[in-house]
């Protein structure tokens, strides 16, 4: 396949000449429009009705008749469904094991290995949401000084829990994310609070995946204690009980290989296809080499580009699973009368991405090259090494949620446009696609990829310096967004289905 269309590295007006009538000048220059840096030229004419192609693949019809030179954008280059013809497992490249590469992590009894040691405080229902934050607003730096092994009290709040059916999906979904957060790796204790009546009961939960209360996990609801006074009160004697405990973690060497990182981008522009996307393709395939795992969400944001990551699948199964929520998406979107096409949002396209096959082909070089082990539920445990990839929406909040549940201990978020993402109990590191980008908010990225546009670093260089900044964040490093303290507010599990 060739490509239709290139990208620009500055805003250029694009001009022509042509010849006239005799008795005029010989030429004369006509100025276009502006385009801006990041958007599309067309290197070949196109017809109405013509496939437009980038990364060989196409992105969108000509809705108008395209000449050599002119802008590629919204107002010519229209979105229509896809219709593959899958493969699997045609495109299986070998991984090159590799060992010895080690981080500083906490190990749990359980045998899970955590980057942080939080205290948490897991709400089941919106309704104790206040109750949950003043437990963990009870500790600030002067309450945890005697304890400097833990990393501080939060609280995961959030505005679901009731009002919804017993079974299905969103039900299902919201308890794995309670089940996830309580066992993460990165909690050294757990207070779940709950108000008593909703229809997402703590109970249930411990019923369901054999949950006991140990002095490091703890329950109680509003309606029992009688009241949120007392709920709060008794909450912050819970916490100052765990305090002790939870300070006797000390961080050891632990192979990269226990190491699981959830692959996200969000405001991206055109260049992070080319940038920063497969730079952190590279960083997953490094890790995979180590034995170590790289989760890949945002169901929408590989429509299109699915039919690449099937041929990637180990077995039949897995990229069928794959198949099967691209399948439940667009049957989603249009039951709530949407289109596939509804992401790219107006600061991508703003930043040159024009359809959401575009913005899925740039987003899926976040996973690398190596072969696709498993398709995960949201929010489920993510078990298999390897590539990996978990159904969630296109929302970061919601869909890096799903990921930590799922038991990521490191968040690697991708840029263009900028974002002031952070997540706890697993930090987030933040990649800016563009030098402009970097320069503008030192202070919210930790890496610029933008010098591959220049040919100061490579796509292969890019991402060993983003693996090994995974080994010395998981190793306490902090990063920008834990240097703000962002995380607190970014709990959002996927709400599915109706609010009764």
């Amino acid at each position: 396949m060739h490509t239709t269309i290139r990208l620009h590295t500055s805003d250029t007006v694009v001009t022509a000449t042509r010849a006239l009538e005799v008795g005029a000048p010989v030429e004369e220059t006509v100025t276009a429009d502006l385009i801006p840096s990041g958007h599309k030229i067309a290197t070949a004419a196109m017809d109405v009705g013509e496939p437009i192609r980038k990364y060989g693949q196409i992105i969108g019809y000509a809705s108008q008749a395209i000449a050599p030179g002119d802008h590629v954008h919204t107002h010519n280059c229209a979105f229509a469904a896809t219709d593959h013809a899958y493969e699997f497992g045609t495109d299986l490249q070998p991984v090159a094991p590799a060992t010895g590469d080690t981080f500083m992590g906490y190990r749990r009894e359980n045998g899970g290995i955590g980057t942080r040691n939080y205290i948490a405080i897991v709400t089941s229902v919106n309704c104790s949401a206040t109750a949950a934050r003043r437990i963990a607003d009870s500790f600030g730096p002067e309450e945890l000084a005697d304890y400097p092994n833990v990393d501080g009290v939060c609280a995961f709040v959030h505005g679901t829990g009731c009002g919804m059916a017993s079974d299905g999906d969103g039900f299902e979904a919201l308890q794995r994310v309670m089940w996830g957060y309580a066992k993460h790796p990165n909690h050294a204790g757990v207070v779940m609070v709950g108000l008593g009546c909703e229809m997402n009961q703590i109970d249930w939960l411990l019923e369901a995946w054999g949950l006991k209360h140990t002095p490091t996990f703890q329950t109680m609801n509003i309606q029992n204690v009688a009241g949120l006074r007392r709920t709060v009160e008794l909450g912050v004697a819970k916490v100052r009980a765990m305090l002790p405990i939870a300070n006797q973690a000390r961080r050891t060497p632990c192979p990269a290989s226990e190491l699981k990182v959830a692959l996200q981008c969000g405001g991206s522009d055109a260049w992070s296809g080319i940038t920063a996307n497969p730079a952190l393709g590279h960083a997953c395939d490094l890790l995979v080499a180590q034995g170590g795992t790289g989760v890949l969400a945002e169901t929408p944001e590989i429509y299109g580009a699915e039919h690449l990551l099937t041929r990637r699948a180990v077995t039949r199964a897995v990229g069928d699973r794959l198949v099967g929520l691209i399948d439940w998406w667009e049957d989603y979107t249009a039951r709530n009368k949407g289109s596939m096409d509804n992401n790219p949002s107006p600061g991508n396209k703003k930043g040159g991405l024009t359809t959401i096959l575009e913005k899925s082909l740039g987003a899926a070089a976040k996973g690398g090259t190596t072969p696709l082990t498993g398709v995960y539920k949201y929010a489920e445990q993510v078990t298999a090494k390897g590539f990996t990839f978990m159904d969630s929406p296109g929302y970061d909040p919601a869909s890096v949620t799903g990921q930590i549940a799922g038991g990521c201990q490191l968040v690697c978020f991708t840029t263009g446009r900028g974002s002031a993402f952070g997540s706890k109990p697993a930090p987030t590191i933040k990649v800016a696609t563009n030098q402009s980008l970097f320069d503008r908010m030192p202070e919210d990225m930790d890496i610029n990829a933008g010098d591959i546009l220049d040919g100061r670093s490579s796509v292969e260089a890019k991402g060993r310096e983003i693996y090994e900044m995974f080994l010395r964040v998981a190793s306490g490093e902090a990063s920008k967004s834990e240097t703000q303290g962002l995380g607190d507010y970014e709990f959002v599990p996927w709400q599915i289905g109706a609010v009764m």
